[in-house]
């Protein structure tokens, strides 16, 4: 069946927005490199970027929330990101031209992310996205994804009933958290997508170019 038109977008930021895999990788990396490893395969760590430092240390080095080392890894990880997210970070093609779009059809947009706001405030400009209608961090509300917490603050913020919005995410925790906030969702194929297959989320949409969104709007 059609969706509903929206009245705003709302978008995951890491894997749909923004490619930022290659500095989490690099990240990764340089734990490995710390232990005297080689670096892991990046097409092994890319599927895992929208997992945050818990699934690139991961599958980095096997070791995960719990694990006696796994905190002052994280800790490590986080600040070794932080000192270099911006080094080859870039929108995806076509995301520029999609937002313009948008943006001349009068339908607002906005982020969310489980990504903390010590890297969202500082990342979001400085790849283009510092004119977001909202940006809804991972620690912006007492839940992260796939709890609705988020979707329904970014909604809030931005004035609308949660149903007046889609949301496009990589993950499947995406499309729980829209689903679970009364909002259409899109998985965006064109990601990361962990290690599921889109087509199994149970999406409204899936799609597999940014640019694809328009043709839903027509």
């Amino acid at each position: 069946m059609p969706l509903r038109p929206p009245r705003a977008i709302l978008f995951d930021l890491d894997g749909t927005l923004a490619d930022t895999a290659p500095d989490l990788a690099a990240a990764a990396n340089y734990l490995r490199q710390q232990r005297g490893l080689e670096n892991a395969p990046y097409e092994s760590l890319r599927p895992v970027a929208s997992a945050g430092a818990r699934g690139l240390i991961g599958a980095a080095l096997g070791i995960h929330p719990g694990d006696a080392e796994y905190e002052d890894l994280r800790v490590l990880f986080l600040d070794r990101y932080q000192a270099n997210m911006t080094t080859h970070s870039s929108l995806f093609d076509g995301i520029p031209a999609l937002l313009a779009q948008l943006e001349a059809r009068g339908i607002a947009w906005g982020i969310v992310t489980n990504k903390a706001a010590r890297f969202t405030d500082v990342l979001a400009p400085q790849i283009g996205l510092g004119h977001a209608g909202c940006i809804v961090s991972g620690d912006t509300t007492p839940h992260p994804k796939p709890h609705p917490a988020p979707l329904l603050e970014a909604a809030k913020r931005l004035g609308l009933p949660p149903e007046d919005c889609w949301y496009v995410g990589d993950d499947l925790r995406d499309i729980q958290a829209g689903r679970a906030a009364n909002m259409p969702t899109i998985a965006a194929a064109w990601g990361y997508c962990g290690h599921t297959e889109p087509a199994a989320w149970q999406a409204d949409a899936l799609l597999h170019a940014p640019l694809d969104i328009l043709n839903l709007l027509d």
